[in-house]
């Protein structure tokens, strides 16, 4: 079950809704945590196992760090649960990974290979690992205590909203909406807006986009000419965002409906200046889940210059692991990790001197071709498109022209992307309200209902929208669900 599916949309969401509207917290909480398993049991159902397992161990294993006062066999407690989280998701993650690349080495040395059953993947699995983990860790960190009942922390960690995708949420701002929160109109409002314009980012755009991105990058690189690898990158670095930050927005939205607040993820990354730009707007509750719980642990930026270049190493390093278990994700993240480096030397004060528009075009161009690296499947499938892009290609296919894959619906998709991957809409509400402002006083009541009005005509126009993509049987990915 996906936020863009009729099921969702039209059964499981009213009725949580509305049985939520009812009774105390304690009851909607306990609802909410039925939902929640319910949501990932319709994918997962064995797997729900696992994760409640997960958190009967992790509210153990943080009740007894909370209780703990010896400085030693706290840290001990806290090792022992990064050991637990991790080692669940290195094998179920990581187990088919390292084998495959076991049979490599052996199969250098004529040695005969390993075997196994492949491990299926959980869905979410990196997601609820770093949950379980920032809830040991913030209680161990004196940030909040820990839940006295098991259900609270099933909750924090299974909460459907932000199961399968994020964002990244951390206990010591999560408990205490637990303990009290009240949904008022206003913010069950901005929830629907929210949901409204996540959705409508998926349908819309990143779906749309979606299908000449996968049908190019699904064929040899050496096939397509300097147009078709440009076309086809530029359609992932709009399908990748809108799909992401949609999701994310779907997810602060029913974070609101339910009377949560959740952390912002997006923060209009492809407006950037530099990669340290981007990493402040992009995945914004992974990139600081990194910051706090790992590059400030191996000492951040205090220590020699090495060492904090070798620290941002590291990080990335596990950024891309955490990706997935891919050789392409590992050098990306690093990809990253370099630029970010290089941007702590005399290059980010040379760089900090260019105009915008060269600042903005270095990041695009270096985030755009980082994602052929994260797309592609293999190292050779990423060179042959970057070379394609460079103008390289060797075997171009006479039947692969732009045309074949461009169509007015797409063209609408692209435009839409490209503007509203820009704070658009911001700046026309700040326009607007410039404008409101220089309105006779016996007007304004009149323009402030007139604006209301229009947004609430906007918003349903959107789920009507998007209900109508979405019954019309669109291609309907979701990309970070793979991670």
């Amino acid at each position: 079950m996906v936020f863009s599916s009729p099921l969702f949309l039209f059964l499981f969401l009213p009725l949580v809704l509305a049985l939520g509207s009812v009774g105390g917290l304690k009851w909607r909480n306990r609802l909410l945590l039925l939902a929640s398993v319910v949501f990932y049991a319709w994918g997962e159902v064995v797997f729900v196992f696992l994760m409640l397992g997960s958190a009967l161990v992790n509210h153990g294993l943080g009740r007894w760090v909370d209780r703990e006062e010896d400085p030693v066999r706290r840290q001990w407690v806290v090792g022992l649960a990064v050991v637990f989280n991790i080692g669940i998701l290195a094998f179920f993650k990581y187990a088919n990974f390292v084998l495959a690349n076991l049979n490599d080495l052996l199969a250098l040395v004529h040695g005969g290979p390993l075997s196994m059953d492949p491990v299926r993947l959980p869905l979410g699995i990196s997601f609820f690992t770093f949950h379980a983990l920032s809830y040991v860790i913030d209680v161990y960190r004196r940030k909040w205590p820990a839940a006295t009942g098991p259900e609270d922390v099933a909750l924090y960690i299974f909460f459907f909203p932000q199961l399968i995708a994020g964002p990244i949420l951390r206990w010591s701002a999560i408990a205490p909406q637990l303990a009290q929160r009240v949904v008022t109109r206003a913010g069950f409002a901005e929830g629907i807006r929210r949901f409204a314009g996540g959705l409508a980012k998926k349908m819309l755009i990143a779906n749309v986009v979606a299908v000449p991105a996968d049908q190019l990058f699904a064929l040899p690189g050496q096939e397509l000419t300097a147009a078709l690898a440009w076309f086809a990158i530029v359609c992932y670095t709009l399908q990748i965002y809108f799909d992401f930050s949609g999701y994310s927005d779907m997810a602060i939205g029913l974070g609101k409906m339910f009377g949560f607040t959740f952390i912002e993820n997006f923060n209009f990354p492809y407006i950037a200046q530099s990669i340290r730009d981007f990493w402040r707007r992009w995945h914004i509750s992974l990139s600081t889940w990194f910051r706090d719980y790992l590059y400030i642990p191996l000492g951040g930026n205090h220590g020699a210059t090495w060492r904090t270049h070798l620290n941002l190493l590291m990080v990335f390093f596990l950024c891309g692991l955490w990706h997935g278990a891919s050789w392409t994700f590992v050098i990306w993240g690093l990809y990253h990790g370099v630029f970010l480096i290089l941007e702590r030397t005399r290059f980010g004060v040379w760089l900090a001197h260019w105009p915008r528009p060269l600042r903005h075009g270095y990041t695009l161009l270096v985030v755009m071709v980082g994602l052929v690296i994260f797309r592609a499947d293999t190292f050779s499938h990423a060179g042959s498109i970057l070379a394609s892009m460079a103008g390289f290609a060797t075997a171009v296919d006479p039947n692969q022209k732009l045309a074949r894959y461009w169509n007015s619906e797409l063209m609408w998709s692209l435009s839409l992307g490209i503007v509203f991957s820009m704070p658009a809409w911001n700046w026309l509400k700040m326009a607007l309200g410039r404008a409101q402002a220089r309105v006779s006083a016996v007007l304004q009541p009149l323009t402030a209902n007139l604006g209301l009005a229009l947004e609430a005509f906007l918003v349903i126009g959107l789920l009507l929208a998007s209900s109508a993509w979405l019954a019309g049987g669109t291609y309907n990915p979701f990309i970070y669900f793979r991670f």
